[in-house]
């Protein structure tokens, strides 16, 4: 029998992240990707220009409900003493009807900035932008 178009879909809440091997409860959404990175290549007497890939740039944000002081428990000593804590994100996002998943773990990571904001008459929340230097694969749909 051939499965339903919807059921194949992927539903945020069947989307998991951990920080270093801690489930994040509190988290309201995740977002990385990663940006490659190409040189322009141009000959003479040819008017295309051609593509030299150099690499990639990864990047990110965890955001989350307000619960706890996420950024600053993190980040807090690092401020003062200039040494960065060694975090690593793995992220799961599966779907129950097909039993596929897709796993992220993501390392060589930088947080840029932490913060919060508020507004009247909604849930605050608390974003943590990062970039990374490598991402690793180990299970893909």
């Amino acid at each position: 029998m051939a499965l339903d178009k919807t059921n194949g879909v992927i539903s945020g809440n069947d989307c998991f992240v951990w920080l270093n091997g801690e489930l994040l409860e509190d988290i309201k959404s995740f977002e990385w990707k990663v940006s490659l990175d190409f040189a322009d290549v141009n000959y003479l007497g040819d008017h295309r220009t051609y593509k030299k890939f150099q690499g990639y740039t990864g990047e990110g944000t965890l955001t989350f409900n307000k619960v706890q002081s996420r950024g600053i428990k993190l980040l807090r000593d690092a401020i003062k003493s200039g040494i960065m804590p060694d975090v690593v994100i793995t992220t799961k996002m599966g779907n129950k009807a097909t039993g596929k998943a897709e796993r992220a773990v993501i390392t060589g990571i930088t947080f840029s900035e932490f913060g919060a904001n508020s507004e009247a008459k909604s849930i605050a929340e608390e974003s943590i932008p990062f970039s990374f230097a490598d991402i690793d694969f180990p299970e893909v749909m």
